[in-house]
């Protein structure tokens, strides 16, 4: 099992050789626009397009929480947009809009695609920013869906 490497960087800038998965963590009302998606949006436009065509038309596609969508935005890099927040803002009831089961299912889509691309995965603290999550919780999630399942995971924290 590999354990998760992490760097001081961008994870728009993944540091590895080969095929390329940068993950994130988006909102189910279809809202982009703070956080880690404007690095994305910034390097390449073609992650939030499909982001926001993909919402648009929700009522004929699997969008929702736990749904993954991969794009191509290089030949050697996709981008992973998944549904793992509900909504924006903390509520009393539901507390922060990080969703931990979806996260998970998220991350099982993941796997399967990284295998299939023969591909390391790279990312943010995913859940962690504006979804509120904790790192505590995250981090075992992507042990028992990534790295156990021989994935090179590498985690990039910002100066």
């Amino acid at each position: 099992m590999a354990a998760i490497r992490y760097l001081k960087g961008d994870a728009t800038s993944p540091q590895a050789k080969g095929v390329k998965v940068i993950a994130h963590v988006c909102n189910d009302l279809g809202g982009w626009g703070k956080g880690f998606v404007l690095a994305i949006s910034k390097r390449w436009p073609e992650p939030e397009r499909a982001y926001r065509a993909w919402h648009r038309d929700r009522a004929r596609n699997d969008f929702g929480l736990g749904a993954v969508q991969f794009v191509q935005v290089d030949p050697y890099i996709w981008v992973a947009n998944m549904v793992a927040q509900r909504g924006t803002r903390p509520s009393k009831k539901n507390g922060p809009p990080i969703r931990y089961e979806a996260v998970g299912t998220c991350l099982t889509a993941l796997a399967e695609k990284a295998k299939s691309l023969d591909a390391t995965v790279h990312m943010p603290r995913i859940g962690c920013g504006l979804a509120g999550g904790k790192w505590s919780k995250i981090e075992p999630l992507i042990t028992t869906r990534l790295t156990a399942h021989s994935i090179e995971v590498t985690v990039y924290d910002t100066d």
